[in-house]
């Protein structure tokens, strides 16, 4: 089986008892979504914002590529079409965006933060930025810069394929 830890074993749990599932990398990273997901929302509600981790990465992206495209906003964020509709609608809803029609193409609707996004943005990148660390805990600064490493290699990994 790949991923089981002790190749070979009859027990599916190791040492500790633990199921040999509990240890894999796919439940490993559930999990940390979990409980960073947890993490973000508690602070961010500390705020009074109700933005979930999409919808301020929206934002985020937005900032950095004004006037894109629901289609290239989704891509810039990797959620597929059908979300990223809902959660531009919620963020159009909350006044934090504006949609307008495309200069080049009159069907397509370009998107832009209006000026209460920017303003919930550069509240939020602060206490955003500061979370991080947080949501990997027990991990040394030197843990936690080659997490990043590998995560960043594995993602790449995989968006090649």
């Amino acid at each position: 089986m790949v991923g089981r830890l002790g190749e070979g074993e009859e027990n599916m749990s190791d040492t500790n008892g633990l199921p040999v599932s509990l240890q894999m990398p796919g439940h490993l990273v559930r999990r940390l979504h979990q409980l960073s997901t947890q993490l973000f929302t508690q602070r961010v509600q500390q705020t009074g914002s109700d933005l979930t981790p999409i919808q301020f990465a929206a934002l985020d992206a937005l900032r950095a590529m004004d006037g894109i495209d629901q289609a290239g906003l989704a891509a810039a964020i990797a959620k597929d079409r059908a979300t990223i509709g809902a959660v531009v609608d919620r963020l159009e809803q909350k006044g934090l965006i504006a949609r307008r029609p495309s200069p080049r193409d009159k069907r397509a609707k370009v998107l832009s933060l209006t000026e209460q996004g920017q303003a919930v943005l550069a509240e939020l990148v602060p206490v955003v930025d500061a979370l991080q660390r947080d949501s990997l805990p027990g991990l040394s600064d030197a843990e936690y810069r080659q997490f990043l490493a590998l995560a960043t290699k594995a993602v790449a990994a995989a968006e090649r394929e």
